[in-house]
Parts: structure tokens; C-alpha cells; sequence
């Protein structure tokens, strides 16, 4: 099997993700792609999302809806302390130990990758694959014998919380079964000061 492995905060998941899902099935001919959010990111001790974990959960649940070849698993949010990458990519190696697995990640993360946790383990257990974000164009970072794909999404889960913040709409942005449970939940909306 191939099997990819795509973390993050998803505060919301958004279009852009559930596009970069897409192109990586099928530019990497996977047999499944499992959405992972985040519990505690060492990367961002100091900036927590502003959906706990399960509100992400159920909206990436609902993003994936009837989607075979993508699924979620919520091992990050039930493990306690920081949800270093090496221990999800080991855990799924045992759940899958005859699978290849990849790593899809923002090249952002690119120059600070040698920082993360066990990262020669983490060489090790998984293919990582790169993905543009709304960056410059020009020469492929793309480190040799990592893949890349090509796809630059303008869109990020921040604008999206603002958009909510400053009553905007988020229509088209997000899914609709995301967006209404954003909604029925009033998530990211500003609290108001209760009346006198």
C-alpha cells in the first residue's frame, strides 16, 4: 500500500487542503491519505488552535465524507505532550508495516526540518513531499530524492478565522458541511460582552 500522512492544526480544514489531498492521490498513486490534526505542536507551543480538537476533528470527519481514499485519525489528540511527527510515522508504520509512506508538508518547513524530533528516524519511516504555498515562483527547493508537488494555494485557515471574526463569508472556502458546523458551533466568532 501507499499511504500518506498529511498533519497539521486544520483550524479550519479548508479547499486548499482537501486540493493538495486530491493531487497528492493521484500524482502519487496513494491507496489512502490520512488527515492527522495536531494535539500539542512543538512548533507552536505558544500559539494554540482556536478549535480544541475535537471541533477539528469533526469538521475534518465532515470534510472527508464518502471520500474512500481519505480518512482522519485523531491519535495526535489523544497522546499526551507534544505530537512529535516521528512517534505518528511509527505508529502507523505498525498499524501498516508493509505500506510506503509518505509525509506531506508545507515547504515552509523545509529549512527548519533538520530541528525536528529523531528526524534521521523520521527519514527513515517516511517519503516526504513537499507543497507550495502562495510563495514566490521560480527554481524547485525541492530537496533531492523528496517529491514536490507543484500546486500554490492562496488560501489559509488564518483568513479563514478572520473572515468569521469580522463577519465575512466563508462561503466557497471551506466546505459546506464544514462551514455549517463552523456556524451551528460558533466557532471563531468574537464573543460579545453579555448585555446589562
Amino acid at each position: 500500500m501507499r499511504i500518506a500522512l498529511f498533519g497539521g492544526s486544520f483550524d479550519p480544514v479548508h479547499h486548499g487542503h482537501l486540493l493538495l489531498a486530491q493531487d497528492a492521490l493521484e500524482q502519487l498513486d496513494l491507496d489512502l491519505l490520512v488527515f492527522i490534526p495536531a494535539g500539542i505542536n512543538p512548533h507552536k507551543l505558544h500559539a494554540a488552535p482556536k478549535a480544541d480538537g475535537m471541533q477539528r476533528l469533526r469538521m475534518l470527519e465532515a470534510a472527508v465524507a464518502g471520500e474512500e481514499r481519505l480518512t482522519v485519525d485523531a491519535l495526535e489528540l489523544y497522546r499526551e505532550g507534544p505530537s512529535y511527527t516521528v512517534d505518528t510515522a511509527e505508529f502507523m508504520q505498525a498499524r501498516w508495516p508493509e505500506a510506503r509512506l509518505f509525509l506531506l508538508l508545507g515547504e515552509d518547513n523545509l529549512q527548519k526540518l533538520h530541528t525536528w524530533h529523531k528526524i534521521e528516524r523520521l527519514n527513515q519511516l517516511v517519503e516526504f513531499v513537499c507543497f507550495g504555498r502562495a510563495t514566490e515562483e521560480g527554481g524547485d527547493s525541492t530537496p533531492p530524492g523528496r517529491h514536490h508537488l507543484s500546486r500554490r494555494v492562496d488560501l489559509s485557515s488564518t483568513e479563514i478565522r478572520q473572515r468569521i471574526a469580522a463577519g465575512l463569508s466563508i462561503r466557497y472556502l471551506v466546505p459546506e458541511s464544514v462551514r455549517a458546523f463552523i456556524y451551528a458551533h460558533a466557532i471563531y466568532q468574537p464573543h460579545k460582552p453579555a448585555k446589562s
